[in-house]
């Protein structure tokens, strides 16, 4: 083995050692249990998908997809996200009864990053997915779930910034005419490079009244103000639907009594290319990227040969993690130190302790060459040295 990797790993991955895998383990464990408690089961897929379905369904730019061929020469790829791969479980097995299939999953994804980028390139989601719903209602279901399993994490200061695919999509076709033309100027609001819209759209032949509207566009931020700004920005029936829509989802989230961590950023679009309608993305305290993200996509399940609405969201662990702050990762746990003649008795305490719930560790004291930093690691430590019933003091 070459030294120059024998310490390294592959780009953009990380290990987990034991103390952040305690706080992970913890946090992973309040998120799926209130999932749970909102009634969504639990799913596991392959971590290998099939390129030509799940790869090219999954929305991530292909450059960021890992490939590998399969012994017959398929072309196979690293689950990029878990909705893809969820879909195509439910479009074949899950929908037979034409039922809403309320589905979660704690799984790892992974996207190749580049070298400047820093990125992970192996992270957790927890999530969840609601097949089979197309009403408002199950939207504003998807965000005040997002809150309480934050919430019920330890996590207080973050907001959840809601806008609609629709919406921006039918404003900038109505304005420009044609698709091509609203992607190029989508594409400055997915690198939030308003700096560059605004040049772009004073650069661009239309109308004064025109490139008003769309320097008015970046104004649509706030509360439920906004949504009265946005009926009197767009004419196109489609649109206003769109933000009838997200009027109803106000309603809903008051109805959960969840209204203060929404905001409304109707510039907000989504890199995952199959969102059809409402869509959110979770913000909090200085970490700079989202921790999680969600929304309706209508149109994935098409792709799996069914015609049904969905929608969903995913928090990512790590973000998360890094949100919370410090947590305490070491859980107490006791030592029982024995000397070889006494290690049956050892034994049997330390069964007697494990049984009654608590964490043991089992330690031949001839094995430990720092006695004094193996003891401070324990909450509590027990002796069994010698000759039975001549234990030193605790």
């Amino acid at each position: 083995m070459s030294r120059l990797f024998m310490f390294e790993k592959p780009l953009g991955m990380r290990d987990t050692l034991p103390d952040l895998y305690e706080t992970k383990h913890h946090v992973r464990s309040v998120l799926e249990d209130e999932m749970k408690r909102w009634g969504f089961q639990f799913i596991e897929t392959p971590t290998l998908e099939y390129y030509e379905t799940v790869g090219t369904a999954s929305a991530i730019l292909d450059q960021q997809l890992f490939k590998l061929l399969d012994q017959e020469g398929h072309t196979l790829v690293l689950r990029p996200d878990m909705t893809a791969p969820i879909a195509r479980v439910a479009a074949s097995k899950l929908l037979k009864e034409k039922l809403p299939n309320r589905l979660a999953y704690s799984a790892n994804v992974f996207r190749a990053q580049q070298r400047e980028g820093g990125r992970p390139a192996e992270f957790e989601q927890v999530g969840v997915e609601c097949i089979g719903d197309e009403t408002v209602s199950a939207d504003g279901e998807m965000i005040a779930l997002a809150i309480s399993s934050l919430k019920k994490a330890g996590l207080n200061n973050f907001q959840l910034s809601v806008g609609h695919a629709k919406f921006v999509q039918e404003l900038f076709i109505e304005i420009l005419g044609n698709e091509e033309r609203a992607r190029e100027l989508t594409r400055f609001l997915y690198e939030k490079n308003y700096v560059g819209y605004r040049e772009h759209v004073k650069g661009l032949p239309l109308s004064s009244i025109d490139t008003q509207r769309l320097l008015s566009f970046l104004e649509l931020r706030g509360g439920s103000e906004v949504i009265g700004m946005a009926l009197e920005l767009i004419e196109n029936g489609k649109g206003k639907e769109a933000i009838l829509e997200l009027q109803e989802l106000w309603d809903v989230v008051q109805d959960f009594e969840e209204g203060s961590f929404i905001k409304f950023d109707l510039t907000l679009v989504s890199h995952m290319s199959y969102y059809t309608g409402i869509l959110f993305e979770v913000y909090a305290g200085k970490v700079g990227f989202p921790i999680g993200n969600g929304g309706r996509y209508d149109g994935l399940l098409e792709k799996f040969g069914k015609s049904i609405g969905a929608t969903g969201f995913a928090l990512n662990l790590d973000r998360l993690l890094e949100a919370l702050g410090q947590l305490d990762g070491n859980i107490p746990a006791a030592c029982i130190l024995f000397s070889p003649e006494r290690r049956k008795e050892a034994y049997q305490l330390a069964s007697e302790r494990r049984a009654s719930g608590e964490r043991v560790v089992l330690q031949d004291i001839s094995g430990v060459r720092n006695l004094d930093a193996c003891t401070n690691k324990f909450s509590d430590v027990a002796f069994l040295i010698g000759k039975a019933g001549k234990e030193p003091a605790q």
